[in-house]
């Protein structure tokens, strides 16, 4: 049976001590190997980028397939020669495809990897970016992440009475009160008792960074603090301990440690088995109150041991509501003498201690941030119900009082969870299991699921969330390796900053996208269009790789560096059936296209039309349909924005881009050697004058249907 205490884990290392051990499984069946399996057998998803691009290739592809067919088929009935068609229609080809995309997505994704980073979100997986952007629920554990993870012991109840505890964090100045009145506890034998407790059932380690002797150590002589190694809550013990005179170095003689039953998400509780100078055995247990109650049968006071009735026991409940009422993470304490092997039962309760996780400033104004942006945050933790609805309230999470722990969930069937799940912010009393069955839930429902967690068991939630991001700090090594995005700092403001770099990054494809496609509808129109008409090619298979190679590139990779719009966590996610060519983006690009196309073959027609040279009236045309392609990327700045209204100045590297593009086709046009290879001629005055017309008449068209945001 796994639920024995002598089973060592695959994975599992031994920091001292000797043991031999019998193997009972291997590989696949070991418990490591199970949670590798389920993450093995969750299958990997397209994001919605990946599916969004996907049927953008098929639709262009089907596209040119169709304009190719058509032109060769009207080039030779026409009578034109069939080779010169077939390299026609490749030509249509090459400017009907958009091969900068897939360099230029790539590229706009890894800067804001790089911007990410600079804010302490690392990136495992680069299309996660993207998804993280239309996350409809952010899933968060508590402690760390909406918390500022430095415990300090507030409050101290024992013997019926309730202490409480001065100083902040790990400074080692601080006493232990009662009623405003500072006490001695070596003089309160039940505050003495739960003290040695809280040091003795204790894996951290604390020291003073002052040279003082373990007399002064957590006495009001030092003024310094302490130098902390080891879990926060058990570091938080000992400084409260110290502040009572109570330390490891002055039990170290008295107490051995000859045995100790670790915490786990199952039992809920910790013990350590001590042998006493005299050799009895003591058991020193700490833990959650329901758990370390259900085992105690005494309690400890000053005037002895004496029965816990059930009267008693309430009045502690009712402590352990009040203190998680307030926001206090509560630890109950026990302990036995003449303690046999087996499992540790008629205990001796201790008391109580309440610490408090202070929340984390920031996280308050990323949740409102959230709501904001219609992402619901929701709180999953294994803290006391009472203290998790406290912290969730205060960081804005929780409005109502409704809270679901672990054991409600479990007797819930998936319909049932189905139908209450939207209805529900915080899940306290949590383990690893219930955090893959809600996100399971929560994408039946149709959300884009952010999943955070730490411990190895969280690997299969985090791997089949939409977006799985790890705790750099607490995070184990299985987590972050199955984790799209790590969380340096574990705060959940990095979570959300991280989201408002994916949406940024959507709204940046989807601006260089438009500027592609319009180009590229604009030369398929120019060409043709002209075939149709019977006009001469408008422009050489190498002036066309020319346009694609001025206006395909560097312009349309800095459109995908444009600056996140402050505006861009103000609306709800995306869903994630939404058309990546929704809210009309799909009108503006053909319609775009087609003016460009229009204005492009005018020009032509009106230069041939005078008698010009062929070479010229394609020059002209080249000069154009650059020129009205590098206007068009200013408006595609905005979504709905004209040149006059979209800011110039805030993105220096597309203004780079765009001039760096003019020189080439400058360059194209009037340097000799350029002329030679791209077939073009040097262009007077005036027929540079009629190209630029005609360029900047299409965003002076596109004004009298857009206006502004």
């Amino acid at each position: 049976s796994l639920n024995r205490a002598d089973i060592v884990y695959g994975g599992t290392v031994i920091v001292k001590g000797h043991a031999k051990a019998k193997v009972i499984a291997s590989g696949r069946n070991t418990q490591m190997g199970m949670i590798s399996g389920m993450i093995s057998e969750i299958q990997e998803n397209q994001t919605p980028l990946q599916k969004r691009l996907g049927e953008l290739g098929t639709v262009v592809a089907l596209i040119c397939i169709a304009v190719c067919i058509i032109v060769f088929l009207a080039g030779v009935l026409r009578g034109e020669p069939v080779f010169d068609m077939l390299m026609t229609g490749i030509t249509i080809s090459i400017a009907a495809i958009p091969e900068g995309l897939p360099a230029t997505v790539t590229i706009a994704l890894a800067l804001a990897v790089n911007r990410m980073m600079k804010q302490n979100a690392l990136v495992n997986k680069l299309h996660s970016v993207e998804t993280l952007g239309c996350a409809s629920v952010i899933c968060t554990d508590k402690t760390g992440t909406i918390t500022e993870n430095k415990m300090t012991v507030a409050k101290v109840f024992c013997d019926m009475r309730e202490f409480s505890v001065s100083g902040n964090g790990y400074r080692i100045a601080g006493d232990i009160k009662y009623q405003d009145s500072a006490v001695n506890p070596m003089s309160t034998k039940s505050l003495s008792e739960i003290l040695k407790c809280c040091v003795l059932c204790n894996n951290a380690v604390i020291s003073s960074e002052h040279e003082i002797s373990s007399r002064e150590r957590g006495s009001l002589k030092s003024n310094g603090f302490w130098k902390a190694v080891g879990d926060p809550t058990e570091t938080a013990l000992l400084v409260m301990a110290a502040k009572g005179n109570v330390t490891a170095d002055k039990l170290k003689y008295d107490y051995i440690r000859i045995n100790e039953i670790p915490f786990d998400s199952q039992s809920r509780c910790m013990t350590v088995i001590v042998s006493e100078k005299s050799h009895q055995k003591t058991a020193f247990s700490k833990g959650a109150s329901d758990v370390i109650l259900e085992k105690c049968s005494f309690i400890y006071t000053d005037n002895g041991i004496i029965p816990l009735t059930s009267s008693v026991k309430r009045q502690i409940q009712n402590k352990v509501d009040e203190m998680s009422e307030n926001a206090l993470r509560v630890l109950a304490f026990a302990e036995k003498t003449s303690y046999q092997n087996g499992e540790p039962s008629g205990m001796v309760f201790l008391g109580l201690t309440g610490m408090i996780d202070p929340l984390r400033e920031e996280a308050k104004i990323a949740v409102r941030k959230c709501a904001k942006a219609h992402i619901r945050t929701i709180m999953i933790t294994g803290d006391h119900k009472n203290t998790a609805a406290a912290i969730a309230r205060q960081a804005g999470i929780l409005k109502g009082k409704k809270v679901m722990t672990g054991q409600e969930l479990n007797r819930l069937s998936d319909d049932e969870l189905l139908e209450c799940i939207d209805d529900i912010s915080v899940f306290a009393r949590v383990e690893p299991c219930h955090k893959l069955r809600l996100v399971k839930a929560y994408k039946k429902k149709g959300h884009i699921v952010t999943m955070t967690g730490d411990g190895v068991n969280d690997a299969p939630a985090i791997k089949e969330a939409d977006v799985g991001v790890a705790m750099g700090i607490t995070g184990t090594d299985v987590t972050k390796q199955s984790a799209d995005i790590i969380l340096l700092d574990d705060n959940f403001a990095t979570l959300v900053q991280a989201v408002e770099q994916g949406r940024g990054i959507y709204a940046n494809i989807r601006k260089f996208v438009r500027y592609l496609l319009s180009c590229n509808i604009g030369e398929v129109i120019t060409m043709f269009a002209g075939i149709l008409m019977g006009l001469p090619l408008v422009m050489l298979p190498v002036q066309l790789l020319l346009v694609n190679l001025i206006t395909d590139g560097l312009p349309a990779i800095a459109l995908g560096m444009e600056p996140t719009d402050s505006r861009v966590m103000n609306r709800p996610p995306r869903k994630s059936d939404e058309s990546f060519f929704s809210d009309g983006l799909m009108f503006r690009i053909v319609f775009r296209g087609i003016m460009i196309g229009l204005c492009t073959l005018g020009c032509f027609t009106a230069i041939i039309g005078t008698g010009a040279d062929i070479a010229v009236s394609r020059t002209c045309a080249l000069l154009t349909l650059v020129m009205s392609q590098l206007i068009h990327v200013f408006e595609c700045k905005s979504e709905k924005g004209n040149i006059f209204t979209v800011p110039y100045f805030n993105n220096k590297k597309l203004l780079l881009a765009v001039l760096f593009s003019a020189v080439i086709i400058v360059s194209a046009i009037w340097f000799p050697p350029l002329q030679a290879i791209f077939a073009t001629a040097a262009l007077s005055g005036k027929e540079v004058l009629v190209s630029l017309a005609f360029s900047f008449a299409i965003p002076l068209i596109n004004c009298i249907f857009y206006h502004g945001d």
